[in-house]
């Protein structure tokens, strides 16, 4: 099959075009398992957030309709890293990785290597990979991920070496492309792409482009057919959820988003990440507060509790606006679990400054926080900034932070502790096989005697002995 008759015949229209050559890679493999007598096996490797998750399982979608069949090990025929750049050791585990899979592929002349997400938006990166990286078969980006089975069909036909596909941006959206679930019973949606926010410290609107919203009958159709297939929970993804309806013609807000999602039969739980503080409306804590299906947990990134440092980040939103979100929201649903992401050692950071942040952690007493040393990212105004923090005061700030966190956190945990609530199973628990292990709505984890027949139902747990952040219990 000749690569040029492949492009000529191959319709413009999306996704027609990518099934296409979903079809045209299918004969290849099909070709090639003939030729080897077996088989071809698959891998792909995810780093990074919820978005990247969501992306890796739009990418085994398209292999498996391709034919390979998946492997839990990385000595496979076909392996993708979906990278991510947040923080700069984010890069280099990737490189460390890329080194183990060489070691593979000298082994298996057949295998190809494939590199795509955020860390391959980065120029340097990709020169870096063409310098000292010449296995890796391909190399594409975020934007053009809806067209991965024709650069992997390109890339089976290739045999000039690495093919490199990489766009500076997008406003394309490509809807109803295949995708592998990790879970039968819950899985991730993407609402929009992109962010428009550029904190000062954050390379993903650089990496991810500018934010686009999916229209709202796409994501209820979506929806509806996870439901159908035996999904019961859903994560609404976005890097800023709730400033979903950029782009769309007609005005949806994303509480009207979650009360369209909310009127689906069928569906039990919804789940959303993640929120900006500068865009939480009255409207959609009001929609959580009323709408049955929404999960009482709100991720409310603090980063830092200093107004002056929050200023220097670009966060829009000061410590006592912060505050009093957090007042609002407690106000109108008591109950709810405020979880956060807080960056110690931020440029120019003083003692004043993480005080400052203390005494937030200290007034909301979060259920949980992510707590992360700054890292300079390159290509970030923050990178740029004089006064970067010395390592020993960061480290010593961060463990002090981590304690008082922990503090908090297991005092809210403990709370529920002879309390019954409503658990989603979600898997039986590594370490003892008589037990399952499940979630509250709330997001803490439970453990209690169970059997795998009971993986994806939403069962009443009696809470019986808190474990510092999750709980045994049992079935009621």
């Amino acid at each position: 099959m000749r690569f040029s008759e492949l492009l000529n015949d191959a319709p413009e229209k999306e996704p027609e075009r990518q099934y296409y050559y979903i079809k045209c890679a299918a004969e290849l493999l099909k070709e090639k398992e003939a030729e080897l007598g077996r088989k071809l096996t698959c891998h792909v490797t995810t780093f990074g957030c919820q978005m990247n998750a969501r992306d890796s399982e739009k990418l085994l979608g398209v292999l498996k309709e391709i034919g390979y069949e998946e492997v839990e090990s990385e000595d496979a025929d076909f392996v993708i890293y979906n990278t991510c750049t947040v923080r700069e050791n984010a890069n280099n585990k990737v490189y460390g990785r890329l080194g183990i899979l060489h070691g593979y592929k000298k082994k298996n002349k057949n295998m190809m290597i494939a590199l795509c997400g955020c860390m391959m938006q980065e120029p340097t990166v990709v020169e870096h990979l063409k310098d000292s990286y010449k296995f890796v078969d391909l190399i594409f980006g975020t934007h053009n991920l809806y067209k991965f089975a024709e650069l992997y069909t390109m890339a089976l036909l290739n045999k000039k070496g690495m093919i490199i596909d990489i766009w500076k941006d997008t406003d394309q959206i490509v809807e109803n492309l295949p995708i592998s679930r990790k879970y039968p019973f819950k899985s991730g949606v993407n609402i929009s792409f992109g962010c428009n926010n550029f904190c000062t410290y954050c390379i993903v609107p650089y990496v991810r482009g500018r934010e686009r919203s999916r229209k709202p009958e796409d994501i209820v159709n979506e929806i509806k057919g996870l439901v159908a297939d035996g999904v019961v929970e859903i994560m609404l993804l976005g890097q800023n959820v709730n400033s979903y309806g950029v782009g769309l013609e007609e005005k949806v807000s994303f509480a009207d988003l979650l009360r369209m999602v909310n009127d689906i039969e069928g569906l039990k739980r919804i789940r959303f990440m993640t929120p900006h503080p500068k865009d939480l409306s009255d409207d959609l804590i009001e929609a959580m507060a009323t709408l049955p299906k929404v999960c009482k947990h709100m991720h409310l990134p603090l980063q830092s509790g200093s107004s002056r440092i929050l200023k220097k980040m670009n966060r829009r939103y000061t410590k006592e606006s912060y505050l009093e979100l957090v007042d609002k929201l407690r106000a109108r649903i008591p109950d709810v679990a405020i979880t956060t992401d807080i960056i110690v050692g931020f440029p120019g950071e003083t003692e004043e400054d993480f005080l400052d942040t203390m005494d937030v952690v200290d007034k909301v007493h979060y259920d949980s926080a992510f707590t992360f040393i700054y890292s300079k990212r390159t290509g970030t105004p923050a990178a740029a900034m004089e006064d970067q923090v010395p390592e020993d005061v960061v480290k010593d700030r961060f463990d002090r932070l981590l304690a008082l966190v922990q503090d908090h956190g297991h005092e809210k945990t403990k709370s529920f502790e002879g309390t019954v609530q409503e658990v989603l199973v979600e898997e039986v628990n590594e370490q003892d096989s008589s037990l399952v292990t499940g979630k509250m709505a709330n997001n803490l984890t439970v453990h209690f005697p169970g059997d795998p027949s009971m993986i994806g139902q939403l069962v009443n747990v009696k809470l019986n002995c808190c474990k510092g952040f999750y709980f045994i219990g049992e079935l009621v």
